[in-house]
C-alpha cells in the first residue's frame, strides 16, 4: 500500500497563491490514479482534482477550473497542487488520496491526514 503526507498549507490572502504536496511512499505515484479533496467546516467533502496514472489526463471541479493545478513528478513521488487566484471559499482541509486505476469504478483507498488551507478575505 502507498502512504500519503499532505504539506504546504497555510494562511493567505485573498488574490495569493499556494502549492501544496502530497509526499508518497511504499509505493510510487507512477501506480496510481491520484485525487485531491477538500473539506470546509460544515459542509461535506468535495471533490477538487484528479490526474492519471501516465499523468496524461486531469479533470476539475468548476469551482477550481483555471485557477488549480494538478501534477505528478514521478522523479520526487509527489503529487502537487498549485493554488492561484485563491478565494475565501477555498478555505479547507485538502487531502490527498490515490487509487489504483483511472476506471470510474475504482475507489480511492488510500488518504492522507491534510493540510489546512485559510484564506482571509
Amino acid at each position: 500500500q502507498v502512504q500519503l503526507v499532505e504539506s504546504g498549507g497555510g494562511l493567505v490572502q485573498a488574490g495569493g497563491s499556494l502549492r501544496l504536496s502530497c509526499a508518497a511512499s511504499g509505493r510510487t505515484v507512477g501506480s496510481y490514479a491520484m485525487g485531491w479533496f477538500r473539506q470546509a467546516p460544515g459542509k461535506e467533502r468535495e471533490f477538487v482534482a484528479r490526474i492519471s496514472r501516465s499523468a496524461i489526463s486531469t479533470y476539475y471541479a468548476d469551482s477550481v477550473k483555471g485557477r488549480f493545478t494538478i501534477s505528478k513528478d514521478n522523479i520526487k513521488n509527489t503529487v502537487y497542487l498549485q493554488m492561484n487566484s485563491l478565494k475565501p471559499e477555498d478555505t479547507a482541509v485538502y487531502y490527498c488520496a490515490a487509487r489504483p486505476s483511472d476506471s470510474a469504478t475504482s475507489v480511492y483507498d488510500y488518504w492522507g491526514q491534510g493540510t489546512q488551507v485559510t484564506v482571509s478575505s
